[in-house]
């Protein structure tokens, strides 16, 4: 039998190892699957364009992983079972079992409610397609109205700067505010800091420090200090949480559900398991776990890659470079922020500020975006063999199964 390879997750990181493994691996040894709920490529990094009511693309799965042998399975994850080797998943046709003898586990991410009471019934988010669209409907129920609305954006992280940035650029009508948690682009260099200032004054955001959300409503936001905030949309961005699958399906996990994987990407707890982009608990080359981010996703899919091309064809492992070279804001569509940062994580004093900043910030989507849509593209056409191709039927008990 062939060997079997699950991705699960057709994001930045899965799309990007399934396509890379299909080019390098020869399919007379090898089989891959890939499982993802949604039909199209959702290119998370521009869904605030999205809520915004911008046109973004969204590549057909289908076209994407075409003439490369993927398979591609439309089906919501439901649970691992690393001891028997499966994977349960739920679709239209009521779902049912995926086996695989190397899984790669990469389900990303989702919005964190934090446990605030009132974020799940009366917040928006943009984690996902389908909650990004529900705030553009909302955004356009607002725009209709004869008073103006009140949108509060609450979480100051690059999420949730960009998304009232956007807000504020693309629906001037409404009436914009930022809630920050401590400084505002506290983790910035000074001058990108001041920048950020300027930008969010220009486009009428007010910004609110050192201010805690404790509960939200239909339509107020009640904070830490007594205060009560009036909102008519307010959009969550304070923070991002992993799928319970993992923790549940007893691979090692941190306390907040990501896999806790080696240097190689690979599963501290079960060999033939890896993790890649925000689901992995990867430690970079500076020491410090690499964050939720899709240059994260770039970095350890590629270690992963790497790690089980080489395992599976006896073949050198290669670690690749497990970085972070900095933050790429937008601060609508003609302003941004480019902040590198030193081996410490720690932001570097220059930045790029302006048009320039916008335009590099824009460069990236777009190759992003074309390199998940040419999965295989400048890859070597020569596909390598297994060292020896696995008994797929004999699972790590020792048991065979029919």
């Amino acid at each position: 039998m062939k060997h079997r390879i699950v991705v699960l997750g057709a994001g930045y990181a899965g799309t990007h190892v399934a396509g890379n493994l299909a080019r390098r691996l020869s399919p007379v040894d090898i089989e891959i699957t890939v499982v993802n709920v949604e039909p199209d490529f959702v290119e998370r990094l521009r869904l605030h364009q999205l809520a915004t009511g911008q046109k973004i693309a969204a590549p057909k799965l289908a076209d994407v992983f075409g003439g490369t042998g993927i398979r591609l399975r439309l089906a919501r994850v439901s649970a691992v079972d690393p001891e028997r080797q499966v994977v349960a998943v739920a679709d239209a046709d009521a779902g049912g079992e995926i086996g695989y003898d190397t899984l790669v586990y990469a389900l990303g991410s989702h919005g964190n409610d934090c446990g605030v009471p009132g974020v799940a019934e009366y917040a928006f988010d943009i984690a996902a397609r389908p909650s990004a669209l529900r705030l553009r409907e909302r955004l356009d129920s607002l725009g209709r109205r004869s008073e103006c609305g009140r949108v509060l954006v609450v979480g100051d992280g690059l999420t949730g700067i960009e998304t009232a940035t956007e807000i504020a650029e693309s629906r001037p009508g409404l009436s914009v505010a930022l809630v920050a948690r401590g400084e505002l682009g506290a983790r910035l260099s000074a001058g990108a800091r001041s920048h950020l200032r300027q930008a969010c004054d220009r486009l009428g955001i007010t910004v609110l420090e050192h201010t805690s959300v404790e509960a939200v409503e239909a339509t107020r936001v009640l904070c830490a200090d007594g205060t009560v905030l009036a909102s008519d949309a307010t959009v969550w961005t304070a923070g991002f949480a992993v799928s319970p699958i993992a923790a549940a399906s007893g691979l090692e996990v941190t306390g907040n559900g990501q896999i806790v994987v080696d240097r190689t990407m690979r599963s501290v707890s079960h060999p033939n398991v890896y993790a890649a982009g925000d689901s992995a608990y990867a430690i970079g080359d500076n020491g410090q776990p690499l964050p939720m981010s899709c240059a994260s996703a770039g970095y350890t899919g590629m270690q992963a890659i790497e790690a089980i091309v080489g395992r599976l064809t006896g073949h050198k492992i290669a670690n690749t470079k497990l970085g972070y070279p900095g933050n790429h804001i937008s601060l609508g569509r003609r302003d941004g922020i480019l902040q590198m940062v030193d081996d410490e994580a720690q932001a570097k004093p220059r930045y790029v500020g302006g048009r320039k900043a916008a335009r590099v910030k824009a460069g990236i989507l777009k190759t992003s975006l074309w390199a998940v849509s040419h999965p295989t593209f400048g890859l070597p056409k020569r596909r390598h063999r297994l060292a020896a191709v696995p008994d797929a039927s004999r699972r790590t008990d020792g048991r065979v199964v029919a």
